[in-house]
């Protein structure tokens, strides 16, 4: 049965939830910045990806009062509070965001900080992994992407009792932020 772009995003957000992430559907840029503020907790590490751009991300968060670090991000990693990424889609089954992590500042913004934000078209969510096989394989025919990575809510670790830990190899809390408006190419965060 194929599902209407609705129930891929309603399914998509109950699977992100059930996995400890948080969506938010954004209705603007603002709406994204306002919400970015209010739980980044401290400084924000961005990468340069498609989305910033094209939103101005570093100097609506920069008006609002947040402090951003761009540009070289190695050295600001490891103590900024969170970091902002964009999704080249999202798997509905599972809630997971997807995104081509090539470059060192996309992994170091999504794995080290404590709060990681996502970016994402709500129109960019697939029905399952089957359906990502497509835009996986034209992923790699234009390039050879060294790092894909496919999050599917905070990082989370068990010992061998079974001791559920969060936030041990990465972030503690992911939020995905649903804002039409981006890119529709799913090869572009």
């Amino acid at each position: 049965m194929i599902k209407t772009p609705e129930a891929l995003l309603e399914q998509f957000c109950q699977a992100a939830s059930r996995v400890g992430a948080r969506t938010v559907r954004c209705l603007s840029a603002k709406a994204a910045v306002d919400y970015i503020v209010r739980h980044a907790g401290g400084t924000i590490i961005l990468p340069d990806f498609p989305a910033a751009r094209q939103l101005n991300l570093a100097e609506l968060l920069r008006t609002q009062g947040a402090e951003v670090i761009c540009g070289d991000l190695f050295q600001a990693a490891t103590t900024a509070a969170a970091g902002i990424t964009g999704a080249n889609f999202g798997l509905a089954d599972t809630g997971t965001v997807v995104i081509e992590s090539t470059a060192q500042a996309i992994r170091l913004a999504s794995t080290l900080p404590e709060r990681h934000f996502v970016l994402l078209n709500p129109h960019k969510i697939l029905p399952d992994h089957m359906a990502a096989v497509p835009i996986l394989r034209r992923l790699h025919s234009r390039q050879s992407p060294d790092f894909i990575a496919f999050i599917t809510g905070p990082s989370r670790t068990a010992d061998i009792e079974r001791v559920l830990t969060i936030g041990a190899h990465g972030p503690r809390e992911l939020h995905i932020l649903l804002l039409d408006g981006l890119s529709d190419d799913f090869l572009e965060t």
